[in-house]
């Protein structure tokens, strides 16, 4: 049985006064936690863009949103659970592998796990050291490669992608577990030659090292990503276009997940009620606020890349909009 942290209290408090007929303003204010990823990463730009809108109508909802930097996906879907957060980021593959108890979440099915929507597309992107000689993935092997942080879904899928290759974490000379915004530099610095991170584009943690140091997209391609794309209904195939990246004037053909927003059927609906309607109210707004956003559809991010059930809260506002 998960314990639900002293916020809940708060929250059940506040929740009382204004039951109680308080104005909003006086009702006791709540704070609700989206848990994102790496500084550098999209999942931190979109955890802002959802709290910057929330924020703004603090003073009729009692809500006051913040964004905090955590391990990734897992971490956040497990912080969730806890009770710690309210919200949090997640790639759909590690979403789907919670509600559904698989992978690493293996006999651990969480039935609170409840959708909110989908974001940008995340494709997993390889970049290899100027130097390093690398031209395709499977040039990595007996090189420095950084997996990802245990926590992180990108560490999730790397290890799926090497189990189908039928490699081995043994497989590099040093398999290094850096986070997200520790990998550009140690890239850069010569301390790894390449590194595996799903993460949306145009992102800092890419355009760093390809500036910096020159860095190489290296495209994930071949029958051990068909089959994962065959296998898993999370996958699809994906292109990061040529010239997006100092250095790299062509397309890089990958792989890979979608950005999803997760919170769990303990979150009040009228919270979560109250972060869809700040999101999609201001829908032009968020779109502005990160370049990937540039091309988001709200009737595709209410069922796209979603396989836990979505929230009351937020099925309640699509609905009044017609989208449901």
């Amino acid at each position: 049985m998960t314990s639900v942290k002293m916020t809940g209290g708060l929250a059940a408090a506040g929740l009382i006064a204004m039951l109680a007929g308080a104005t909003p303003a006086t009702a006791q204010q709540k704070f609700v936690t989206v848990g994102t990823g790496g500084v550098t990463g999209v999942y931190y730009a979109v955890g802002g863009a959802v709290c910057r809108l929330m924020n703004k109508d603090r003073a009729t909802t009692g809500l006051r949103c913040s964004v905090e930097s955590t391990g990734g996906s897992v971490f956040n879907v497990n912080a969730i659970k806890s009770g710690e957060l309210e919200f949090g980021l997640s790639q759909s593959d590690v979403q789907f592998n919670a509600s559904k108890g698989a992978a690493q979440f293996k006999d651990k099915a969480d039935a609170d796990l409840r959708a909110v929507f989908s974001v940008h597309p995340e494709p997993f992107t390889v970049l290899a050291r100027k130097e390093s000689g690398v031209a395709k993935f499977e040039d990595f092997k007996g090189k420095r490669f950084n997996v990802g942080n245990p926590g992180s879904g990108t560490r999730a899928s790397m290890e799926e992608l090497l189990a189908q290759m039928g490699w081995k974490l043994s497989d590099f000379s040093l398999a290094a577990e850096l986070k997200a915004d520790e990998q550009g530099t140690a890239l850069c610095d010569n301390k790894i030659d390449g590194f595996y991170y799903g993460v949306g584009h145009p992102s800092a943690a890419i355009q760093d090292p390809t500036t910096a140091c020159g860095g190489k997209l290296i495209s994930l391609t071949g029958p051990a990503v068909d089959e994962l794309i065959k296998k898993h209904p999370y996958y699809a195939k994906a292109t990061i276009p040529g010239g997006m990246y100092a250095n790299n004037p062509n397309p890089t053909q990958t792989y890979g997940v979608l950005a999803t927003v997760v919170s769990s059927a303990k979150v009040a609906d009228a919270t979560v009620y109250a972060m869809v309607k700040a999101v999609f109210e201001n829908f032009d707004e968020f779109k502005k606020l990160h370049p990937a956003f540039a091309n988001l559809d709200p009737k595709s991010m209410i069922k796209d890349g979603l396989s836990a059930p979505l929230h009351a809260g937020a099925v309640k506002y699509y609905k009044e909009k017609g989208w449901m």
